[in-house]
């Protein structure tokens, strides 16, 4: 089998970031403080060129109402939010005071705080108060990747018909092909067999990033 996909060196990654829209000013700021302040888990933040990709999906779905499981220290939810419509809003969810302290204060410096709604919580908990019936334009999930099977049952049944669910990681550094038993790797490949098999949704998995599932409500 032919594979049309060249090696992601370390210039071809550079001349994708150079073709993609740039990180704006508090975008970039937000980046540098998250691997200067917590460089132990500066993993966790999205890579640099999803940013550009959730706003996209933001503007290609004319998405006014976002849930976001999994914030920590805001760079996805900034990028999504600054391209929501005015009166649009960002329900995210995380678990960590510490983490979204940055979060909370790039949002405020970018002006886009009075559009997000951080709830501190666990998220299932969070999910199952939100009103029950479908209004949910765009979810993203980037979470513990254990909770990824019980997130998407919570969202999929409140995301309004056409609307999209975005989830990170799902190639897990490819250690799905062949996950140890008990592994996160093996949650997420139960969670990447849960959705290919969901009747609900159309879902498709890309190799961007540690690969990114998009799947449409139905």
């Amino acid at each position: 089998m032919e594979i049309k996909r060249p090696p992601l060196t370390p210039e071809l990654y550079t001349y994708v970031l150079a073709h993609n829209p740039a990180l704006d000013q508090a975008q970039r700021a937000l980046v540098d403080i998250t691997h200067s302040a917590l460089p132990g888990v500066a993993v966790k933040q999205i890579a640099e060129e999803q940013g550009p990709l959730l706003a996209f999906l933001v503007r290609l779905t004319r998405a006014e109402h976002v849930v976001e499981v999994g914030t920590f220290t805001g760079l996805s939810a900034l990028s999504m939010a600054q391209a929501l419509p005015a009166d649009g809003t960002l329900i995210t969810l995380d678990i960590s005071e510490e983490w979204t302290a940055y979060a909370r204060e790039a949002w405020d410096k970018a002006g886009v705080a009075d559009r997000i709604d951080l709830r501190i919580a666990p998220a299932l908990d969070s999910l199952r108060a939100m009103p029950a019936e479908p209004h949910i334009d765009l979810a993203f999930i980037d979470a513990n990747k254990d909770g990824y099977i019980d997130y998407w049952e919570e969202i999929v049944p409140r995301l309004r018909p056409g609307g999209l669910v975005v989830v990170d990681n799902v190639l897990f550094a490819g250690e799905v092909v062949a996950p140890a038993a008990g592994s996160m790797a093996a949650s997420v490949d139960a969670f990447n067999e849960h959705a290919a098999a969901d009747a609900r949704m159309e879902s498709v998995m890309l190799t961007v990033a540690d690969g990114l599932t998009l799947a449409r409500r139905v």
